[in-house]
């Protein structure tokens, strides 16, 4: 199976296999989402790579990658034209890109099967 460039192969959204893999990581950020519907994001202009700074279970780093693999998985949307109402901590002073992201409906179906199963 040919991976995507920020999974090592592992987001089962590249290969023709039709399975889908979660790490621990991101099923973190899906049951998240399933408490607290919108999440704020932001990211530089000269950088793509989105940034949440809200937990600390996880790098700013590991965070970036697991939102890039949860978006390409069809699991969360990520909108930079959405930034949440009223949010404007100063961690995030620096980004000035704000914006929002979501579980889509594929994420919803997945983090219900989580629930059911009790998956870690």
């Amino acid at each position: 199976m040919s991976g995507c460039d920020h999974c090592g192969g592992s987001c089962g959204s590249c290969g023709g296999c039709g399975t889908l893999e979660l790490n621990g990581g991101e099923i973190l950020v899906l049951r998240k989402l399933g408490q607290i519907p919108f999440l704020p994001v932001a990211r530089k202009a000269e950088d793509p790579r989105p940034v949440y700074l809200e937990d600390g279970d996880c790098t700013a780093e590991e965070y970036s990658l697991i939102l890039e693999c949860l978006e390409k998985k069809g699991l969360i949307s990520l909108d930079f034209d959405t930034p949440l109402k009223g949010f404007d901590p100063a961690e995030y002073r620096a980004y000035p890109i704000r914006g929002s992201f979501a579980l889509t409906a594929r994420g919803q179906r997945v983090l219900e099967l989580l629930e059911i199963q009790g998956a870690q």
